[in-house]
C-alpha cells in the first residue's frame, strides 16, 4: 500500500533550461525505456565520478517517481553539484554486469520489479570490484505497481511468506511473463551484504540517534536528524560487513496501514538501524528504509496504472535529509581497498540484530493475502502496453490520462553506414540511426584498434539521419560533411573502427590486423538493419579510394517497432544436449538436443551461441506481449551441412505451434533472417531443427521487434 504524508510549504522554483550543451539539467526525453536516457553533467569542478540512477524495475510505478529528472531530481542536482555525472539507466533487457561497470556508484530506488539472478550476480559483481550500490527502500507492503513485490522484498532477494515461489498467487499470465523469468528466492542481500530489510512498518518519526561521524566514515558530519514518513529499518546480520549509522528514537507508532504490527521491537537500536552500510569486496553499499528523505516535490510522469498526476513531496529539503544523502554518495564513491568492517582501525563493529521468529525467510508467512489492492482493469504491471497515457512506458495503447508515451528502438539499429579509408588524412566514419525516434549520441563513442583512447560523440542524431565523425586534416569535401573532427580518427585499411554505447559493443567495421579497407570506402548495404559484434564482409559494398559521394546519406530501413527481446546468448550454460531448462538473459529456454557452445567450431558474435542438433529444438518458455518482426542469426556449425530449420510460433502459450515462413538453410557464416509475424496479441517462439540427423546449427542475436 502506498503512504500518504503532509507536506509542508513546497517552494516551486521555475528554471528556463538553456540548451543541452550549455545546460547542467537534465534534457526531457520520450517517456520510453529506449529513448535516450537523461544526463545532468557536473556543475562546477568536474570530479571524474560518475553515478548511475536504475530505472529498470518499476522506479517510477503507482506514485513512486524515482528518477533523476522527476521525484529525486533536488537529490540528482545536488550530487551534480558536487561535481559528479549523474545519468540514469534504462533499458528493457535484463541489467548486466558491463551496463554497470564504467559507474562509481548505482541508485536504486524503490525496485518493485524482482531482479533476476543474473542480475543480482551482476550487481554483486559489480559491488565485488569495486562499484558501489545504494538501495533506498520503504516500509513492508508499498507493492506500488501490485505485484506482489515490494522494495524490501526486492533487494533482500525473496518474497515474505512465498519462499517456495516466488509467484506465489500470480495469474499464469503473470508467472509467465518475462518479468518473473529467472527469479529465484535467497536470502541474497543478507548473505553478500550483511544487512536485510525487516519488513516492519513505523510512522512518522523523526531519526535522532547520529553515529558519531568518528565511527559512521564520516557520513553522518552535520547530520542531527533524519526524516521518516512510513518506513522500514534494517537488521545487522553480520557486524565485519554492515554497520548502522542512522537509528530511529524508543517508538510505538507504527504506520497505520501495517499488515502486522508495525513497530518490531520498540525501535530504537533494538528495531535496527534506519540508515546502514556495508563493505562488500573492493566496493560498498548503502541503505536505507523510506523513500521519503530522497524524493522531491517534482514528479515528472502520469501514474501508470491510472494516468493520474502523482504526487511526491520536499524529502530532499527536511531535517539534514539532503546532507545525509550527499555524504552517503561522497562515501560510496571513494575507492577503498580494505574487504572488511574488522579491518578499519578502532571501528566499533556491530552485533547482529536480534531478529523475531517469524523473521526467517523460509518460514515466514504473509499477514494478509497480497495484493493489498486490486488493480483497476486493463491495468498489468508487467505489459507497459497497458500503462497509460503520461507514464513512463506507456506504448500508446494504455488509454489517456495526460501527455504521450513513447516509443523507441533497441540500440542494434545504431550501427556504422560508412567506411572512408582514402588518401592521406581523409578518413571519416558515418553512423545512421535506424530507430524510430532520435538518440543522444553522449553515451556513444568510437573506438579505434589503433588508438588507446576512445572518440566520444555527443548530440542528437534524428532517426533516419547520419553523424559524420572526420580527421580533422581531411579534404574539404569530406569537411563539408562531418559533424564531428578528430584528429583521433585516423586509421590504415587494416586498423578496426568500433561503436560502443555505455561501453558496450554495438559494431564494428573490419578485422584488425587483416587488409579489409585498405584505399576504400566501405557502405553498408540498405539491407543492413542492425549492427554486428564481428565484422562480416558481406555486409559491405567496395569503392574505390577517395569515393565520398556517399558520405552524408544512408539508405538504409528504419526500425518500425521496439526490441521487445534480444537474446544474444552471452549469459546462462549449458553443456550436453540433454534437454532441459535454461535462464538466459531474456528469459527462460527450453533446450532439446541442444546446448550453448564455445567451441572454435561453433559460429558465433561473442563469446557463445546457441548449438542444437537434429532433430531438435530452441523454445522459449515465456511470451512476449506481440511482435511485428523476428530476426535471428544463423550458421551450420563447423562443417556440417545437412540441417534444415524452421522457425515457428504459439498464441496459447505453447499449446500449438504454427510455421513462420518457410524451411530455412544456414551457410558457414553468421547469416540474418527476419521473419514478418504482426501478431498482435502474446506470442513465443521456437526454432526447431531437422534434415541430416547429428547435423548442427548454430543460432545467435535472437530480437524480437514490436
Amino acid at each position: 500500500m502506498v503512504k500518504t504524508r503532509k507536506s509542508g510549504i513546497i517552494l516551486l522554483v521555475l528554471m528556463l533550461c538553456l540548451p543541452l550543451v550549455f545546460s547542467n539539467l537534465p534534457t526531457a526525453f520520450a517517456e520510453g525505456p529506449s529513448d535516450p536516457a537523461p544526463v545532468i553533467q557536473p556543475i562546477g569542478s568536474a570530479n571524474g565520478k560518475k553515478i548511475l540512477f536504475d530505472n529498470t524495475h518499476g522506479q517510477t510505478a503507482g506514485a513512486a517517481d524515482w528518477v533523476i529528472d522527476g521525484g529525486f531530481s533536488d537529490f540528482a542536482n545536488g550530487i551534480a553539484g558536487n561535481g559528479y555525472y549523474v545519468k540514469e539507466l534504462r533499458k528493457t533487457t535484463p541489467i548486466t554486469y558491463s551496463d554497470l561497470q564504467g559507474y562509481d556508484v548505482l541508485v536504486i530506488g524503490e525496485a518493485n520489479i524482482p531482479y533476476k539472478t543474473s542480475e543480482q550476480d551482476a550487481l554483486l559483481q559489480y559491488a565485488q570490484n569495486g562499484g558501489s550500490i545504494f538501495f533506498i527502500a520503504d516500509h513492508y507492503n508499498a507493492d506500488r505497481n501490485k505485484n506482489r513485490w515490494d522494495a524490501s522484498e526486492v533487494f533482500n532477494g525473496y518474497r515474505r511468506g512465498a519462499w517456495d515461489n516466488p509467484a506465489k498467487g500470480m495469474t499464469t499470465e503473470e508467472a509467465n511473463s518475462a518479468a518473473m523469468q529467472g527469479v529465484a528466492s535467497s536470502d541474497w542481500l543478507s548473505t553478500n551484504f550483511g544487512v536485510r530489510f525487516r519488513y516492519n512498518a513505523l510512522a512518522d518519526i523523526t531519526a535522532n540517534d547520529i553515529v558519531a561521524p568518528s565511527q559512521a566514515f564520516g557520513i553522518t558530519s552535520g547530520v542531527s536528524t533524519v526524516a521518516m514518513h512510513a518506513g522500514s529499518t534494517l537488521a545487522i546480520t553480520d557486524g565485519t560487513k554492515a554497520k548502522g549509522i542512522v537509528y530511529l528514537p524508543q517508538t510505538t507508532a507504527s504506520w497505520s496501514h501495517a499488515v502486522d504490527q508495525g513497530v518490531y521491537d520498540g525501535g530504537g537500536r533494538a528495531e535496527g538501524p534506519f540508515v546502514a552500510v556495508s563493505k562488500v569486496g573492493l566496493g560498498k553499499a548503502a541503505f536505507i528504509g523510506d523513500s521519503s528523505p530522497v524524493e522531491d516535490a517534482t514528479p515528472k510522469y502520469k501514474r501508470e496504472e491510472t494516468g493520474q498526476a502523482k504526487t511526491t513531496y520536499d524529502g530532499f529539503k527536511e531535517q539534514n535529509d539532503g546532507v545525509l544523502l550527499e555524504n552517503i554518495i561522497d562515501w560510496l564513491s571513494q575507492h577503498e581497498n580494505y574487504t572488511s568492517l574488522s579491518q578499519v582501525s578502532g571501528l566499533q563493529l556491530d552485533q547482529p540484530t536480534a531478529l523475531l521468529s517469524m523473521e526467517t525467510p523460509q518460514s515466514s508467512t504473509e499477514p494478509q493475502a497480497e495484493t493489498w489492492a486490486a488493480p483497476d482493469a486493463g491495468y498489468k504491471w508487467y505489459d507497459p502496453s497497458t500503462f497509460k497515457a503520461g507514464s513512463y512506458g506507456n506504448t500508446g495503447t494504455g488509454g489517456s490520462g495526460g501527455g504521450t508515451g513513447g516509443s523507441g528502438s533497441s540500440t542494434e539499429n545504431v550501427y556504422i553506414s560508412e567506411y572512408v579509408e582514402g588518401s592521406s588524412l581523409n578518413k571519416a566514419i558515418e553512423i545512421y540511426n535506424g530507430t524510430s525516434s532520435a538518440i543522444d549520441l553522449s553515451g556513444y563513442s568510437l573506438q579505434l584498434s589503433n588508438v588507446s583512447g576512445a572518440i566520444s560523440l555527443s548530440g542528437t542524431l534524428a532517426s533516419g539521419d547520419v553523424f559524420v565523425v572526420a580527421n580533422s586534416g581531411a579534404s574539404q569535401t569530406v569537411l563539408n560533411k562531418a559533424d564531428l573532427l578528430s584528429s583521433s580518427l585516423s586509421f590504415n585499411g587494416d586498423d578496426s573502427v568500433t561503436l560502443q554505447h555505455n561501453g558496450a559493443v554495438v559494431d564494428v567495421v573490419g578485422t584488425a590486423g587483416t587488409s579489409f579497407g585498405t584505399d576504400k570506402t566501405l557502405v553498408r548495404n540498405s539491407s543492413v538493419t542492425t549492427g554486428t559484434t564481428a565484422y562480416d564482409s558481406s555486409e559491405w559494398t567496395s569503392y574505390p579510394a577517395d569515393t565520398f559521394s556517399y558520405l552524408g546519406s544512408h539508405t538504409g530501413t528504419v526500425a518500425s517497432g521496439t526490441a521487445v527481446l534480444n537474446e544474444n546468448f552471452e549469459t546462462g550454460s549449458k553443456g550436453s544436449y540433454t534437454a532441459g531448462n535454461v535462464t538466459l538473459a531474456s528469459g527462460s529456454w527450453y533446450f532439446d538436443n541442444a546446448l550453448l557452445g564455445n567451441l572454435s567450431s561453433d559460429v558465433k558474435n561473442g563469446s557463445q551461441s546457441a548449438r542444437v542438433k537434429a532433430s531438435g529444438a530452441l523454445t522459449m518458455n515465456f511470451d512476449v506481449n506481440g511482435a511485428k518482426s523476428v530476426v535471428i542469426s544463423h550458421a551450420n556449425f563447423g562443417s556440417d551441412t545437412g540441417a534444415t530449420w524452421q522457425l515457428q510460433m504459439s498464441t496459447n502459450q505453447g499449446g500449438s505451434w504454427t510455421n513462420v515462413g518457410s524451411l530455412n538453410t544456414s551457410s558457414s557464416t553468421l547469416t540474418k533472417k527476419t521473419f514478418s509475424v504482426n501478431q498482435s496479441s502474446s506470442v513465443r517462439f521456437r526454432i526447431v531443427v531437422s534434415g541430416t540427423s547429428g547435423n548442427r546449427l548454430n543460432f545467435d542475436d535472437i530480437q524480437i521487434l514490436n
